[in-house]
């Protein structure tokens, strides 16, 4: 979430800068050892998003240490590594090197042209065999002779470093404390140019990098962290008396739709943008209408502001370089929308052909990241769930730069072959390459009735562990928040969502199935799952029961499909399975209403996968049979009714009854059922639609043929 968003209007409507203030508790600080202070200090920065974004920023100190093999002592420069965050980094995040060996590169630089090369000497200053790697800001930390170093980037500095006057507004709010240095990327020359910057200046106490943030030191980690807030307060509280001399992006001309109006339009437009999207692999979306995107999206300078870019290397590579920008008029054209997707991506592919040179990394996927609609807000997408929502809150953050760089003498973004520069940086290409590759089900979108149930939550895990998305339905309040807070902690927050519903009520179904679009950008799994089960004889039977059996096992089903049909057409293809049971092939003994209303579900399959083949929509069903473990349904009336109709005890001798007259002679448990829903969901069934997976242990009078 961006800084601003929690705070009101200045007396002119344009959202203020958080102003940071000081957590250092010294108290906690007593206790620590000089490396731990510095990861307190980091994570205090880290954790302030006024201070520094995710990922973003990094922080070093320059410590005395034995040296393993000489047993002298050493100077070692810890700083955060490549790839870290400093909210939640742990000492483990650190690179450490020989301060001496990493001064001494310095007699092997060659000059700014090939001022890559040198990030391959920094593994051989590396101390104490720490595997962490150095980031490419480490010569800035280096070569500055003060003890302890930060470097962020939060957005009321970014906004001076991009402003047209920002020079003279650091000036103006520092006196010359703070130094400024051209835009430069980061990299060795820069760490040099610092360096003998502040050695010309030596009354200096920050210097502002244009373009990417703000360095600066201090004798101790407490020194330091507190210098740093102050430079963003000073910064935050000068930008506000600016923006409140005039209406923020020349001011508003569309007013945000209500907040009911933009989750319904949020809830049509994502699954559009994502299908119409290319390349191999599914895009997650991330939707927000915070403060900040519907003060930008609704202002006079909008398209102006949203053409030059953004600014910050931090922010451009989580957002690409500038975003679409859509007609709000026109959001359910579909010819419209494609069009206008085509031409970013002719657009994109321009501005690789113009920048690329013959060394460089080939053209990354052209589609866009970031898209804004007036009145509306932005949408996010991204390969993952996590990378949609963080290009997001970048985004969010550039806005909050714009803005306050238009409030002092307008926004300037960095030249395009610069931008091209960094965005096709070699080393930006090689950490990519590093990466890990994505689990098998990561980009797609799941959706799970009955998942607080046994069989319903296995699914739910199994498929988010393969890096599904996964929207959790059901009823039961208390059981599904149990669900919805237990599983974000083994797969992340990121992958998790969930919505009370009722199966039988079709306008509860459609809430579940927009909110499933609006979350996470569509659908591409639906697993029917949600179920009851009861036992009596025909002449029990009652016209309440029969029907209550028929409203979830086969209007439930079909209120399920019917509403993810149309999601899956715009995604070009998807995977239905329904839960069936045994006793749909397979009469019983009273349990008609049951068994006849899993029947009819499963033969809604079939019906189902002959109209979803010509879309690439694939409908099979899995038969489990006795699944007791973890069972709701087991829980009731139900386990009784059985145990009676095969006169044997409902505890554990019902159990083994099951498991007895199975073929196998093997117990059934839920994540058995998973695993057959996750392969029928799965590419490797890919060829497989209108047919029976039984997860029974064997039962030959339920053989599908």
């Amino acid at each position: 979430m961006s800084k601003a968003s929690t705070l009101a209007p200045s007396r002119e409507g344009a959202l203020p800068f958080a102003v940071p203030v000081s957590r250092w508790s010294e108290q906690k600080a007593a206790a620590l050892s000089p490396e731990q202070l510095l990861l307190y200090r980091s994570n205090l920065l880290g954790a302030d998003l006024t201070v520094t974004n995710f990922g973003g920023g990094n922080t070093s100190a320059k410590l005395v240490e034995k040296d393993p093999l000489s047993g002298a002592d050493t100077t070692v420069l810890w700083v955060k590594g490549s790839g870290g965050d400093l909210g939640s980094m742990a000492l483990d995040g650190f690179a450490t090197l020989y301060l001496d060996k990493l001064l001494a590169l310095e007699a092997l630089y060659r000059g700014v042209a090939f001022e890559d090369e040198m990030v391959a000497y920094l593994p051989h200053c590396t101390f104490n065999l720490n595997p962490r790697a150095a980031s490419i800001d480490t010569p800035l930390h280096g070569y500055l002779p003060f003890a302890h170093v930060d470097h962020v980037h939060p957005d009321a500095i970014i906004a001076l470093a991009a402003a047209k006057d920002g020079e003279q507004a650091t000036q103006a709010i520092w006196g010359g404390r703070i130094g400024w240095l051209p835009w430069k990327r980061p990299g060795f020359e820069l760490g040099l140019q610092l360096r003998d910057h502040v050695a010309a200046h030596p009354h200096l106490q920050g210097v502002m990098l244009a373009g990417h943030g703000v360095i600066c030191w201090g004798d101790t980690a407490r020194d330091c962290y507190e210098h740093t807030v102050r430079l963003i307060a000073d910064a935050a509280l000068y930008l506000n008396e600016q923006l409140g001399k005039a209406p923020a992006f020349g001011g508003q001309i569309v007013a945000p739709l209500s907040p009911a109006a933009r989750a319904a339009a949020a809830a049509k437009l994502a699954p559009r943008l994502r299908g119409l999207m290319t390349g191999a692999r599914g895009k997650l979306v991330h939707f927000s209408d915070d403060a900040e995107a519907l003060e930008f999206v609704g202002a006079r300078d909008f398209e102006r502001l949203a053409a030059i870019g953004t600014s910050c290397p931090d922010h451009f590579l989580r957002t690409k370089i500038a975003p679409l920008t859509l007609d709000p008029a026109r959001l359910e054209d579909d010819a419209y929308l494609g069009a206008a997707l085509a031409r970013y991506r002719e657009g994109y592919a321009a501005y690789y052909n113009r920048c690329a040179r013959p060394t460089d990394p080939p053209m990354r996927d052209p589609n866009p990241v970031v898209v804004l609609v007036p009145g509306l807000g932005r949408l996010t997408l991204a390969a993952d769930k996590t990378t949609a929502r963080l290009a997001g809150e970048f985004y969010g953050n550039a806005i909050n730069v714009m803005r306050g760089a238009e409030a002092l003498g307008g926004y300037i973004g960095l030249p395009e072959q610069e931008a091209f520069d960094i965005e096709y940086w070699a080393l930006e290409e090689a950490k990519l390459q590093r990466m890990p590759k994505p689990k098998p089900m990561a980009g797609r979108i799941a959706l799970v009735t009955g998942a607080a149930g046994g069989i319903g939550a296995a699914t739910a895990r199994r498929l988010a562990e393969a890096g599904c998305c996964v929207m959790l339905v059901d009823r039961d309040r208390e059981a599904l928040d149990r669900i919805a807070q237990s599983l974000p902690g083994l797969v992340g927050k990121d992958l998790v969502r969930s919505v009370l519903c009722d199966v039988t009520s079709e306008e509860q179904i459609q809430a579940a199935f927009d909110a499933c679009a609006r979350e996470f950008g569509g659908l591409d799994i639906l697993v029917a799952n949600a179920g009851l089960a009861s036992s009596a004889t025909i002449e029990e039977t009652s016209v309440a029961l029969w029907r209550k059996n028929y409203d979830v096992l086969a209007e439930g089903y079909f209120l399920s499909a019917r509403a993810a049909f149309p999601l899956m057409r715009k995604q070009k293809g998807g995977a239905i399975v329904f839960i069936g049971s045994k006793n749909a092939l397979a009469a019983t003994p009273g349990a008609s209403a049951y068994a006849s209303a899993k029947a009819a579900s499963l033969h809604l399959a079939r019906c189902l996968a002959l109209e979803g083949a010509e879309f690439g929509i694939r409908v099979n069903v899995v038969n489990p049979d006795a699944v007791i473990q973890g069972s709701r349904i087991w829980d009731g009336d139900w386990r009784k009714e059985r145990a009676d109709a095969y006169g044997v005890d409902a505890g554990e001798e019902l159990e083994d009854f099951y498991r007895k007259r199975s073929l196998l002679k093997r117990t059934v448990l839920p994540a058995d059922v998973a695993e057959a829903v996750y392969f029928l969901a799965s590419d490797a069934a890919g060829k497989s639609t209108g047919n029976v997976i039984n997860v029974d242990a064997g039962n030959a009078q339920a053989f599908p043929r």
